[in-house]
């Protein structure tokens, strides 16, 4: 069994609202469908999403399959403030994840406390067929680290694109 994590696609960020509550941009939609269409995904999974709405469409452009949505999927919890160096913000919440890494932000052991246990309860449920979970960059770095017994892997989480996927035999 191959557990799949998918990085949503392209956001349409909106000045004032959450990044929690941003959509997919629809400019981004090729990037999805090439995601789609580039063999990467199993043929037959079990799909589930993260609540984000740009999670959800980036799902529903994936795949025909029907797609549950599990809410502790949803994404290291973040102040919908702009922050200039977003990177090293995340980098310090890595180095120190029992703090927020900037006000208003979740600390990640929260998030590695919640997003974890859901993954691992799906894993549980679907033991013999590929999973494949739509959802952020940040908890799909705590996950990995998780299941392979390594560190977050900071340059991999870096380098993600969106949409990206990442494979780990479960």
């Amino acid at each position: 069994m191959t557990l799949f994590l998918v990085r949503h696609g392209r956001p349409l960020a909106a000045p004032g609202v959450s990044a929690a509550e941003w959509d997919l941009d629809p400019a981004a939609y090729d990037d999805v469908w090439a995601l789609r269409s580039s063999g990467r995904l199993p043929a037959r999974a079990a799909w589930f999403t993260s609540p984000e709405p740009k999670a959800i469409q980036t799902a529903q452009l994936l795949t025909d399959a029907d797609v549950g949505v599990l809410p502790d999927l949803h994404e290291h919890e973040r102040s919908g403030e702009r922050i200039e160096d977003f990177p090293g913000a995340v980098r310090r919440a890595f180095r120190r994840p029992d703090e927020p890494a900037v006000e208003g932000w979740e600390p990640l052991t929260s998030c590695r406390e919640r997003v974890v246990p859901a993954v691992r309860r799906v894993l549980e449920v679907h033991g013999d067929e590929d999973v494949v979970l739509v959802g952020h960059g940040t908890a799909w770095t705590l996950v990995v680290a998780d299941l392979t017994g390594q560190p977050p892997d900071l340059a991999r989480w870096e380098m993600l694109a969106t949409p990206d996927l990442i494979s780990v035999d479960a």
